[in-house]
């Protein structure tokens, strides 16, 4: 069984791969980066009008980094949404995916917190820089491989 917009995907032809469903029925598909870009748009103008969350993590350590996306499509009455989970995997040398701030503007803030804890670079994205961390923050702290530094700069509290 496929969601619908993994059907719509097979016959367009564009390239992805299902990693399942989760305990509520909702299939998570895997995305190239170099495809992530036009899925988007087309999963927009299919009517996934609504991102739910973006999140990222590091799948393990050494090795990819993941960007999620939770996609909602409300349509005007109907009583159930239909939802799909999209990730994008990145190696994490050049963890670099293009931005969907241009289509759901709910990316600016989550896409940013990505960038500022696990390093991905989000293309195109009008504001991406620290949201969590000062800016004179080294490396990305939820990596599994970052090294917490051993020492901390005592900081003013007025």
């Amino acid at each position: 069984m496929q969601s619908r917009l993994s059907d719509w995907l097979v016959k367009h032809e564009l390239v992805h791969r299902s990693l399942g469903f989760d305990y509520q029925g909702i299939e998570t598909l895997q995305i190239k980066t170099e495809d992530w870009d036009s899925i988007a748009v087309i999963s927009y103008i299919y009517g996934y009008n609504y991102l739910r969350s973006q999140c990222a993590y590091d799948v393990a350590p050494g090795g990819f980094l993941a960007s999620v996306y939770h996609l909602t499509r409300i349509q005007y009455g109907i009583d159930k949404v239909e939802e799909v989970c999209l990730k994008v995997f990145v190696s994490r040398n050049n963890p670099r995916i293009p931005s969907v701030f241009w289509i759901w503007k709910s990316a600016d803030f989550q896409e940013r917190e990505s960038y500022d804890m696990l390093g991905i670079s989000y293309a195109n994205h009008p504001h991406l820089k620290r949201i969590l961390m000062p800016e004179s923050w080294i490396g990305w702290p939820l990596r599994k491989d970052y090294i917490t530094p051993n020492f901390y700069e005592i900081q003013d509290a007025r």
